[in-house]
């Protein structure tokens, strides 16, 4: 035999033993396997649940930390914790070989606050089963009945249900039917938990670049988020960013006697009103010069855009609003395109405290959607050089008696980049395999999108590390992340189970 053909069909070898290997678990079993795994994993998901997750308590969030250390552990995998001046990142890995590709998975473990009052059960960390009455209400059910026969429209309600812990945990079973079926990808996996993702993950960027060597992939996937609306398979190929802008404007030093000083004292919830009503026309369009730059709409992506099967009418329905903003012709036009959102707003008192005063400040709180056009820094400069534009003289905590005396208009302005936005193209060798993992798992494309209009900190990775990312969200659309009843449908839990193993057993 020549010397040149051995190495070449050493590797013919290890390449037929690798496919050979992933395809052990064929497609046609991939729906029983997962309701198996599904059914066995009630107890280990009660657990995981039941932890308080609210990065804002470190303590809670170390408890987390442990268990991911250890259910990691159990699965075959290396764990390393990237230390970070708050909570650290847990960093495990599974090595196949050092020539093999590198798959970096990303999982948020963190979950939103809680406001007891608004939950409809007595402790939402608590995760409850739960199944629609003749009445269509949410009725409570006995746990235990997850060990019959399982209905796919019941839902298990608890804070970080979908967001993004029902992922996490469907990874895991996921793993648990490649080790008990003997399957080895034929790549390295390295899965990156952050617990800080709800607080913006402030300090996920250094972290990327300080560990940058143990984070080295070749391409990033990420398990969150809620699929399309019509509960289909999706891929999303990008995500906007996200910068706050934390206004307020200030009246007399102390509220004042509206009888007194109405008509004297310059009202700050009245300047405060006209300063963000001079961002916006009145179709919603941002009236910032140059906000827009820099994003056009070629026919060519706007053909990509219309393969998403919205429903505009069910959307609109949805939200109980008749007309759109005019920033753009749909949906998913719409978040293409930088935003300018006013999330909150604070001044005085109302409803049974309302009190006859004129305001001491106006406080209103701001986020700005980045696309991957724009820049954090210079659309925050936008708002400011505007406010300063409209005349105000800026601080950045209370003004001085000095400063009160000076200046006739005064704005406190703060700010905060939490990360950018990303896109990667559809066709892309990320792409062609998720897309080969999905119609192995349902027999069908998926749908996919060019970005998802919610942020992700995921631009960290791409930037520093220099490698493409696609998020595979699994969750059912009305999930109520972020809101109280928090809650994920065992169906998605299932196929989330099904969709991650098809992925990971589908080769490289």
């Amino acid at each position: 035999m020549s010397r040149n053909l051995i190495p070449i069909l050493a590797l013919v070898y290890v390449f037929t033993s690798f496919s050979a290997i992933a395809q052990k678990i064929k497609d046609e079993e991939l729906d029983e396997l997962s309701l198996q795994y599904a059914k066995a994993s009630f107890d280990e998901m009660y657990e995981f649940y039941n932890m308080p997750n609210d990065a804002v308590y470190p303590k809670d969030i170390e408890v987390n930390v442990k268990w991911c250390e250890e259910a990691f552990a159990n699965r075959g995998f290396d764990t390393q914790r990237l230390e970070a001046a708050t909570v650290p990142l847990l960093l495990a890995t599974r090595e196949v070989s050092p020539k093999a590709k590198t798959v970096l998975i990303y999982l948020q473990i963190d979950g939103q606050p809680v406001d007891h009052r608004f939950w409809d059960q007595e402790d939402p960390w608590t995760p409850t089963l739960k199944a629609r009455n003749d009445d269509g209400e949410w009725e409570a059910r006995d746990w235990s009945l997850l060990n019959g026969e399982i209905d796919r429209e019941w839902r298990v309600f608890v804070r970080s249900a979908s967001d993004a812990k029902g992922p996490a945990m469907a990874f895991l079973k996921a793993m648990d039917i490649l080790n008990d079926r003997k399957v080895k990808p034929n790549f390295n996996m390295k899965v990156i938990m952050d617990f800080e993702e709800e607080l913006g993950s402030p300090h996920l960027p250094n972290a990327v670049k300080e560990y940058s060597e143990a984070l080295a992939a070749d391409m990033l996937i990420i398990f969150d988020g809620p699929r399309h609306p019509s509960n289909e398979p999706t891929l999303t190929f990008g995500a906007r960013g996200i910068a706050t802008i934390s206004l307020e404007v200030f009246g007399p030093r102390v509220p004042q006697h509206s009888g007194h000083y109405g008509n004297y004292a310059p009202n700050p919830a009245l300047r405060l009103s006209q300063l963000l009503s001079s961002m916006k026309d009145e179709g919603g369009r941002v009236t910032i010069p140059t906000w827009y730059d820099g994003i056009t709409l070629s026919d060519d992506v706007k053909d990509i855009l219309k393969q998403v099967p919205d429903d505009e009418s069910a959307i609109k329905a949805k939200l109980g609003i008749s007309e759109i903003d005019k920033v753009a012709a749909n949906y998913q036009e719409s978040i293409q395109y930088p935003s300018l959102n006013i999330r909150g707003m604070r001044s005085g008192w109302v409803g049974e405290e309302a009190r006859t005063i004129v305001p001491s400040s106006a406080i209103a709180e701001i986020d700005v959607r980045l696309v991957k056009e724009t820049e954090g820094e210079r659309m925050v400069n936008l708002v400011r050089q505007h406010v300063v534009d409209q005349g105000y003289y800026l601080v950045d905590k209370r003004p001085t008696q000095e400063e009160r005396m000076q200046y006739g208009k005064i704005a406190r302005f703060n700010y905060g980049i939490s990360y950018g936005a990303f896109r990667t193209e559809f066709d892309t060798e990320v792409g062609r395999w998720l897309r080969k993992g999905i119609v192995r798992g349902f027999g069908k494309q998926p749908i996919q999108k060019r970005t998802s209009g919610g942020s992700i900190p995921i631009s960290p990775f791409v930037i520093t590390l220099g490698i493409p990312a696609v998020t595979v969200p699994t969750v059912n659309p009305d999930n109520n992340q972020h809101s109280p009843n928090e809650n994920i449908r065992l169906g998605n839990y299932i196929d989330g189970i099904k969709t991650i193993t098809a992925i990971l057993s589908t080769p490289l």
